[in-house]
C-alpha cells in the first residue's frame, strides 16, 4: 500500500496544476495512526478559494488509496510564504511558462516598515529570459498571479506574486 503521505505529496493544486500541494509548500505534515490519517495544509492566504477543493482533493485521493478514516486540518500559523514553493516546483513553474516568485528570506521582528509605492519588480521571462518585462495587470487569472508581458519577445506570462 503507498504511504498516505506519498499519496498527499501527489495532489495537484487545484489552481495551478503544474504544482502539487507539496511543491507549492501548502502540504504542512501528514500523520498516520490507528488507522487514521491526518492532514495539515496551510493555504496561500486566508481567504483563498481554492482551500476546499485543495480538501477535497486530498480526502478523495487517500480514500481512492484506501484510507478510510481521513481528516483535512487547516494551519493559518505560521502563515504561507512563497518561500515554501520546492526547487522543484519552481522548475515546474518555469517550464510551464510561468514566473516563479523571487525568494523573500526570513522575516525580521519588530516594525515593518509601510512603503505606498509597490516595488519595481524585475521578473524574467520564462520565455526568453529577458528581465525586460512589464507588469500589465496586478492581477491574472487567479490572485495570487499578475499577468506580465516581455518586452523583448512581446509574449505574454504570468507570474507568481511574492508573498
Amino acid at each position: 500500500m503507498t504511504t498516505a503521505l506519498e499519496v498527499a505529496s501527489a495532489v495537484r493544486d487545484p489552481e495551478l496544476p503544474v504544482l502539487t500541494l507539496a511543491d507549492l509548500g501548502v502540504l504542512r505534515e501528514v500523520s498516520e495512526q490507528d488507522g487514521r490519517v491526518v492532514v495539515t495544509i496551510t493555504p496561500t492566504y486566508s481567504g483563498c478559494p481554492a482551500i476546499d477543493e485543495m480538501g477535497a482533493d486530498l480526502r478523495r485521493s487517500l480514500v481512492s488509496a484506501g484510507y478510510e478514516d481521513v481528516e483535512v486540518r487547516l494551519s493559518l500559523s505560521p502563515a504561507w510564504t512563497t518561500d515554501w514553493i520546492s526547487d522543484e516546483g519552481r522548475s515546474k513553474l518555469a517550464a510551464a511558462g510561468i514566473a516563479p516568485p523571487s525568494r523573500i528570506g526570513p522575516s525580521v521582528a519588530g516594525p515593518v516598515p509601510l512603503n505606498l509605492v509597490p516595488p519595481s519588480r524585475q521578473v524574467a521571462c520564462p520565455q526568453c529570459g529577458s528581465l525586460n518585462t512589464s507588469e500589465i495587470s496586478r492581477f491574472g487569472s487567479t490572485a495570487c498571479k499578475a499577468l506580465r508581458r516581455c518586452n523583448a519577445c512581446a509574449e505574454p506570462f504570468e507570474h507568481v506574486k511574492e508573498i
